[in-house]
């Protein structure tokens, strides 16, 4: 089994910053990505970044230039670093990641983490 568990989440003021970070542990033999999504009120997740095992980054337009997702390959952990936050960021944040665990490639998710931008 594998574990996946996100902190960093809160309360922050228009154009500030927030660190999330996503820790992956149990089982893992190999890594493909690791990647965040979030969800807005009623609506199904969408992806934010994603992190490859090559170091490919993929980001949505909506978060270029503000978001920066970066890996240590040794510890399984993602970070997502969020600065210039603006009230529409505000969202449950999930991790994703897409690994090797027992010889087969299977995902798992976090239970999330809410970040929340006042206006």
């Amino acid at each position: 089994q594998v574990q996946v568990v996100e902190s960093g989440g809160g309360l922050v003021q228009a154009g500030g910053s927030l660190r999330l970070s996503c820790a992956a542990s149990g089982s893992i033999d190999g890594f493909y990505a690791m990647s965040w999504y979030r969800r807005f009120p009623r609506q199904r997740v969408h992806l934010v970044a994603q992190i490859t095992s090559d170091e490919t980054t993929n980001y949505a337009d909506s978060v270029k230039g503000r978001f920066t997702i970066s890996r240590d390959k040794l510890k399984n952990t993602a970070d997502l670093q969020m600065n210039n936050l603006k009230p529409e960021d505000t969202a449950i944040y999930y991790c994703n990641v897409d690994v090797s665990t027992l010889g087969r490639r299977e995902n798992y998710w976090g239970s999330g983490t809410q970040v929340t931008v006042s206006g």
